[in-house]
């Protein structure tokens, strides 16, 4: 029977997929930012998510407040659990906006590359820090039957986690030279179609260590029906990535890239539910979607909220995108 709080599961899964997509890619270019030697390559770069990438991270905001919404004892042992790399994720966020609207604000080398390579370095780590938090929550993490987290920072450097930040990263940069083989030009467009070759050889490898490392770490990562499908469609739209970007087809490569994303996010959340927060001490500690959840009257007025608010979301975010479709070209506005 399908109920409120699982209907809730699926929305929060939702805006996962959203913020993975989309602040996949454009981290994904900060990634990549200092491979670009040119300042004006370098520019092109930021202007090619200049316009979008303040609205992909609301994704992420809208995440945490719908799960502290519909779920607050599985935010608040989460957010207490995860607290110090959600504080680095915090401040690498609020540095790689810093970054953005500073760089071009004096006509200096020096500064320029400051501010280039605190982009860049925030990008990387704060992808990094996604994909160890992600391997983690699938793992489990020490708390007790109060949700108190008995661990540390290092507890959460894992060879899965680790493997598993190594992957976001490399399947992020791939998604942001994907975006930017159909959003430049010339010389900065075939730079990005050999880095997305190489990088593309990287996700193969990482997608297999982390495969098989969650298979002998993960209890429930063992495969079943649902959990086969996503890693089977997973498989084929890396294929059909890998194909596209053969063909030099960089905005099929993109799209079939971020099918293969979601389906990695499936995988994921195939394998957590109903648990929100897993415990690595005992299972009856986890917290789930039953024994988290708001009272039904909240979950039910929420979801109102949402369903009101949410077309208007898609409605802007899609105009956006409309607008600012096609090559990038540098004026006196640019970053």
């Amino acid at each position: 029977m399908i109920t409120l709080n699982i209907i809730w599961f699926v929305l929060i899964v939702v805006l996962l997929l959203a913020y993975a997509v989309l602040e996949g890619f454009d981290l994904g270019v900060g990634i990549l930012h200092l491979f670009a030697r040119k300042d004006d390559e370098r520019r092109i770069m930021m202007n090619a998510i200049g316009p979008v990438w303040d609205g992909n991270e609301v994704w992420l905001i809208t995440f945490g407040g719908a799960l502290f919404a519909a779920f607050p004892t599985a935010y608040a042992v989460a957010f207490s659990s995860y607290y110090t790399p959600f504080m680095m994720l915090l401040c690498a966020l609020v540095f790689r906006a810093a970054a953005m609207e500073f760089r071009s604000k004096k006509e200096s080398k020096l500064w320029r590359g400051f501010w280039d390579s605190i982009f860049s370095l925030s990008s990387i780590l704060a992808t990094f820090l996604l994909g160890v938090a992600g391997a983690n929550t699938m793992m489990g993490i020490p708390i007790d039957e109060k949700g108190v987290f008995h661990g540390s920072f290092f507890s959460f450097l894992n060879p899965l986690g680790i493997s598993s930040g190594i992957l976001a990263l490399l399947v992020f940069g791939l998604q942001g030279a994907l975006y930017l083989q159909f959003k430049t030009e010339g010389e900065l467009r075939l730079k990005m179609l050999k880095i997305s070759k190489f990088i593309s050889i990287g996700v193969v490898i990482l997608f297999g260590i982390v495969t098989l490392l969650s298979f002998s770490s993960i209890e429930r990562a063992i495969p079943n029906l649902i959990n086969s499908i996503f890693g089977l469609l997973s498989i084929l739209f890396f294929l059909l990535t890998l194909t596209y970007l053969w063909r030099e087809n960089g905005k099929s490569a993109f799209l079939t890239n971020s099918l293969y994303i979601i389906s990695l996010v499936l995988i994921f959340a195939s394998n957590m539910f109903p648990d929100l927060v897993r415990s690595s001490l005992n299972p009856n500690y986890s917290l789930t979607i039953y024994n988290s959840a708001s009272s039904p009257k909240t979950l039910a007025i929420m979801m109102g909220i949402v369903l009101t608010v949410l077309p208007f979301v898609l409605a802007y975010t899609g105009y956006v995108y409309w607008v600012f479709r096609g090559p990038v070209k540098l004026d006196e506005t640019s970053y």
